[in-house]
């Protein structure tokens, strides 16, 4: 049998077809943030305290990788932590905590999430929340939201 199709159809064709194959196998990447302050946390605390938390999620890996960045606390950071699940207003225990050799701003790290992790994070039931001597529950906090 012989071919009607011209080669550059059968090359544009194949290269189309490839091209999709190798998007379709790409996994997503979820940006996140989170801006931090004292009157999120609960209950609210007074302070000059700020920050934002800077994240992505590969759904592929389940890896999640973020930068928070933080000025005016109370003191030194203690420790810092992802928590959930928990809505705006409520306490949660931790989920992922930071490493303490990592606490200094801009504070970089992460962590695999397990597949009850995943669901918690992307209905927005986390938050970050960094503590301080004077503060040790934390000083600011923020939900972890889609940074669309």
């Amino acid at each position: 049998m012989i071919s009607t199709c011209r080669p550059h159809v059968r090359w544009t064709l194949s290269l189309t077809l490839a091209l999709l194959a190798s998007t379709s196998a790409h996994a997503d990447t979820v940006a996140l943030k989170a801006n931090l302050q004292p009157s999120s946390e609960v209950p609210p605390r007074v302070s000059k305290g700020h920050g934002i938390l800077d994240a992505t999620f590969d759904t592929d890996t389940k890896l999640l990788t973020w930068t928070a960045t933080y000025a005016e606390l109370s003191g030194p950071v203690t420790m810092a932590h992802f928590h959930g699940p928990a809505p705006v207003g409520q306490n949660a225990k931790v989920q992922v905590p930071v490493d303490k050799a990592a606490l200094a701003s801009p504070m970089k790290g992460q962590a695999t999430l397990n597949d009850q992790q995943v669901t918690d994070l992307m209905a927005g039931q986390w938050y970050f929340n960094i503590h301080t001597q004077e503060n040790p529950t934390g000083e600011i906090r923020g939900q972890v939201m889609p940074s669309n």
